[in-house]
């Protein structure tokens, strides 16, 4: 069985209207808001001090983030990374998948601190860019309540995602358009007032800036904010593939140079305006009769961009799930569509903290400490898999070297740059990036140790057992068609656990068993499953094959596998009760989930208790296996089981004699 779940409406692969329209609502939306906030931040780092004259330090600024853009956005991502595609995918969880095969234990921490310091990147920039749009009604009235207004939208925001965004998702490219087309025209408009700026693309001006001002480092801080939006771009691969995003990503690249720029030429005349009145130069070169549309155009492509890092971080912890990262939980899909998906606990989490990092901060100017020290963690973390994955592809390792050298010195010297606000600010996203590190930390390695005690048995050898149980009429029958959940990779192996569940706990007389197994693939979207009949008519064997984009909906995929199997009439077709059989109706299912495998704390290292316990108190996040694969409740049976291969070393009890 094969199934498309991608739900594209177009050729991905291919260049068109509509793929390079929807790239600039979904890819764009984070680094296409960046002028709302960059150049406010560069003219306050300034404060720290600098021997330039005031002209010279705009002119390199300006030079700074046209060459951070193309060293950094294009040359890395936009011509790099896009090419380490996953079968169409692309993020720092695609790229993961490339190269885990290396043979590399370690490589998965990478991956695990780059999703999780991306995700935290997601908490800040909804707040960071609404409250950046609403802050320009403080031009018309200095008492616009801004933090009760951001919260209001925030909440809105998130509050849209449980309804699917498959019908406002049409209006975001045409938004997104008419957003760049503004920023390019008003850009252009004051380029014309000193043409002196133009130098910025001299990249000397940028090394003159860096090597004269003792504020150097707070300075690049402030301008690695141009390319935050980097990280996610390489994410949304999947949504529009890589032509549409490269070619999109030429025009948006000129429009935000030609903003930038524009809020040079206006600071270099209204520099005390920045200061004194705390006017942002985004909206101090739009004139008067524009403020108010701007004002509506930079909130609606604030929302965009917020709603498309949801989405992102929606998609990552799902892949995170299949890449056993993350516990499983509920998937909703409100659209109809694959890419909109939405996660209940994800999605008010993070909700949650939006909110908090709101009434924290109260202000934009100071969520600036904290956003970008995330993202440089992330981009960091996706130029050391880059790097492994330019070695598999046997690139020309002078090359590769060049590479790791350049963007590792660029990278770590943004990192420095953002450090240093950690106690401004920036320790929120740490905090709460590393929680999330380390919850999937615990996860992961959590599954392995649990893994490792779990006792797996030949299957064959109870086929007869199980031959015999079946015509024991006796034993009670369970179930006409009865499901086990399974984790054993060997084919000719089971759990010795569901062997309990099956002849010892309560002995289980069905018509049919059915042993159900999850194998995870590296094409994001297979969709397969195969059936191996273990004992005929009787025990059957259901491996799905799922890529880590594919949702692990095991009922809904299961429901199918059982009517092809009737179909086929390799089972019934209608219930085994004769009375029930008469009237067509169809036989019953039962799912057993054998939740916990006991085990003795005096088998487990320091280390490892610390883990399980982590690893106890993330399963609190996640949601029970059956409401996470698809599985109505009526018909699960939750059992616990014990290590039956547990030997404990202690003193044997005496017996007392009387």
């Amino acid at each position: 069985m094969g199934h498309d779940t991608r739900g594209h409406l177009f050729d991905l692969k291919k260049l068109s209207a509509l793929g390079v329209l929807v790239s600039l609502g979904i890819v764009f939306g984070d680094i296409g808001t960046s002028p709302l906030y960059v150049m406010k931040a560069i003219v306050n780092a300034r404060e720290a001090g600098t021997v330039l004259p005031f002209d010279e330090y705009v002119e390199g600024a300006l030079s700074c983030i046209i060459w951070t853009l193309t060293l950094q956005t294009t040359l890395k991502y936009v011509i790099v990374a896009l090419r380490a595609d996953n079968r169409g995918e692309g993020g720092i969880l695609a790229l993961f998948s490339l190269v885990k095969n290396l043979k590399k234990g370690w490589l998965y921490l990478i991956a695990i601190i780059g999703a999780s310091a991306l995700i935290a990147d997601g908490v800040i920039t909804p707040s960071l860019t609404v409250m950046s749009a609403i802050e320009g009604l403080e031009i018309y009235n200095p008492h616009t309540p801004v933090v009760p207004i951001t919260i209001a939208i925030i909440i809105l925001i998130f509050t849209m995602q449980q309804f699917g965004t498959s019908f406002i998702g049409k209006f975001f490219g045409p938004v997104m358009v008419l957003w760049f087309l503004m920023l390019g025209g008003v850009g252009m408009f004051h380029l014309s007032d000193n043409y002196a700026v133009l130098k910025s693309f001299n990249p000397y001006y940028a090394y003159k800036l860096m090597v004269n001002s003792p504020s150097a480092i707070v300075i690049m801080g402030a301008v690695f904010l141009c390319t935050t939006g980097a990280e996610a771009l390489y994410s949304d691969l999947g949504h529009c593939g890589a032509k549409n995003i490269r070619f999109s990503w030429g025009f948006v690249k000129v429009m935000l140079v030609l903003n930038y720029l524009g809020q040079g030429t206006w600071i270099l005349d209204n520099y005390e305006r920045v200061h004194t009145q705390g006017i942002n130069p985004f909206f101090g070169i739009m004139p008067e009769w524009m403020l108010i549309p701007g004002i509506i155009m930079a909130t609606m492509a604030a929302i965009i961009a917020s709603q498309a890092l949801i989405t992102g971080s929606f998609t990552i912890f799902s892949e995170a799930m299949s890449l056993n990262f993350w516990p499983n939980q509920k998937i909703d899909y409100p659209s109809g569509v694959k890419g909109q998906m939405y996660i209940p606990r994800i999605n008010w989490g993070l909700m949650l903290f939006c909110i908090l990092v709101v009434l924290y901060f109260r202000e934009s100017g100071k969520m600036e400490a904290a956003y970008g020290l995330s993202i440089t963690v992330t981009m960091f973390m996706t130029t050391l898999l880059l790097f492994f994955w330019l070695l598999k592809r046997r690139v020309n390792r002078l090359l590769v070297f060049l590479f790791i050298g350049v963007y590792g010195t660029i990278e770590l010297g943004f990192f420095g740059a953002n450090i240093i606000k950690f106690f401004e600010g920036g320790w929120i996203t740490v905090v709460l990036g590393g929680f999330i590190g380390l919850s999937m930390y615990a996860w992961y390695n959590g599954r392995k140790i649990k893994t490792a005690f779990i006792k797996f048995v030949k299957l064959e050898k109870y086929v007869p057992v199980i031959k015999d149980m079946k015509l024991d009429d006796t034993i009670p029958k369970y179930a006409t068609n009865l499901a086990f959940l399974s984790r054993a990779k060997r084919e000719d192996e089971i759990e010795a656990k569901i062997i309990y569940s099956i002849i010892r706990k309560q002995p289980k007389r069905a018509d049919h068993y059915f042993i159900l197994n999850i194998i995870n693939q590296e094409d994001p979207y297979t969709f397969e499953y195969e059936v191996d009949e273990i004992m005929p008519g009787t025990i059957f064997r259901v491996n799905f094959h799922l890529g880590f984009k594919v949702d692990r909906r095991i009922n809904d995929y299961f429901d199918q596998v059982l009517k092809d199997l009737m179909a086929e009439e390799v089972i019934p077709s209608r219930s085994s009760h004769p009375s029930l059989r008469m009237h067509q109706i169809p036989p019953d299912l039962k799912y057993v989930i054998i939740d916990n495998t006991y085990i003795n704390d005096t088998l487990l290292t320091v280390k490892e208790k610390i883990i399980l316990n982590a690893y106890n108190f993330v399963k609190y996040i996640g949601s029970d296996d059956f409401k996470a694969w698809g599985v109505s409740p009526h018909n699960v049976v939750v059992e616990s089981a014990p290590l039956l291969d547990q030997e404990i070393t202690t003193k044997k009890i005496l017996r007392r004699s009387r």
